[in-house]
């Protein structure tokens, strides 16, 4: 999820969009207590292009990600990795962006960029097509459901104000605004009704900070590796994050320390790596890399 859009300058900054090509590999991942492993990667994308913000299903085989079509604009596809075949979600004028499963596991919700600039929420049905318009009076960048009714959204900041973290109530779009300056890594924490997010406070300190909707509460998890920002969860609590080639974890609930995800093979194809994401019963992991 080649530089073949031509966009209005700010939505540069937002990772996502206007990127290089990029592949996606999916690995095998064995999770020990002292230990993780990866090793067999497999190329699911293997197109030249952007291919990015993958995201699988919570209990199909499938990986949901965003790729460039030949003419620069961006649409959803789906990989199963049992049967190895790959299908088209979105084929439309627009750009979709972030593909994330409901929580019905009815809809694929995504970033629709328009030509005229904007931004909006909107979802496709899992089977197929016109889309759903949940937002279109907010520049979205990232989101995430927190509940049916609740979205956590990274919403983009304009005319050089900061980024900002909003926690938005969908049937009345009550809107609070919880942080400032964040990171494009929204996640859903693990066996909690909370979502985590990266908080860069200042140019050196970046923390991975936990929210809890329903006791309106802010925690601080840990601090990130230095200036990085891409991680996920494993469905048994353990965070990983990239930090260029490599790959590092650290289970919050026993200590701070990051370590290093060893790789039994496909190391050499580890560059440059940006998303992670880890499937619902933790045995694969996609790992989005430099082309």
């Amino acid at each position: 999820m080649k530089n073949a859009l031509v966009i209005l300058g700010y939505f540069l900054s937002l990772p996502s969009f206007g990127q290089e090509g990029s592949e996606i590999l999916l690995f095998d991942l064995q999770i020990k207590k002292k230990e993780i492993i990866i090793l067999a990667p497999k190329n699911i994308t293997n197109h030249k292009g952007y291919d990015n913000q993958p995201s699988f299903h919570t209990d199909k085989p499938l990986i949901y990600y965003s790729s460039f079509n030949d003419e620069g604009r961006s649409d959803i596809k789906y990989y199963n990795y049992k049967s190895g075949e790959t299908t088209s979600l979105t084929q439309t004028p627009e750009r979709e962006y972030s593909p994330t499963l409901t929580l019905d596991n009815q809809f694929v919700s995504c970033i629709i960029q328009r030509d005229n600039g904007a931004q909006d929420l909107g979802k496709y049905p899992i089977e197929g097509g016109a889309p759903l318009l949940i937002l279109d009076d907010r520049t979205v960048g990232y989101h995430i459901w927190v509940d049916n009714s609740h979205l956590a959204l990274f919403i983009l900041g304009k005319d050089n104000q900061p980024n900002t973290l909003h926690y938005l109530l969908l049937p009345t779009k009550s809107d609070t605004v919880l942080a400032e300056n964040i990171g494009h890594s929204l996640n859903p924490v693990p066996g909690e009704s909370a979502f985590s997010f990266v908080h860069k406070i200042t140019e050196n300190k970046w923390f991975i900070k936990k929210y809890n909707p329903r006791k309106s509460e802010m925690t601080v998890i840990s601090a990130t590796p230095a200036n990085y920002e891409d991680m996920c969860w494993a469905p048994d609590g353990k965070i990983f994050f990239s930090v260029d080639s490599k790959i590092l974890w650290m289970d919050p609930s026993k200590e701070k320390t990051w370590k290093e995800v060893k790789v039994s093979s496909g190391e050499e194809k580890l560059k440059g790596i940006t998303r992670l994401a880890v499937s619902n019963d933790g045995k694969k992991m996609a790992v989005v890399v430099a082309e």
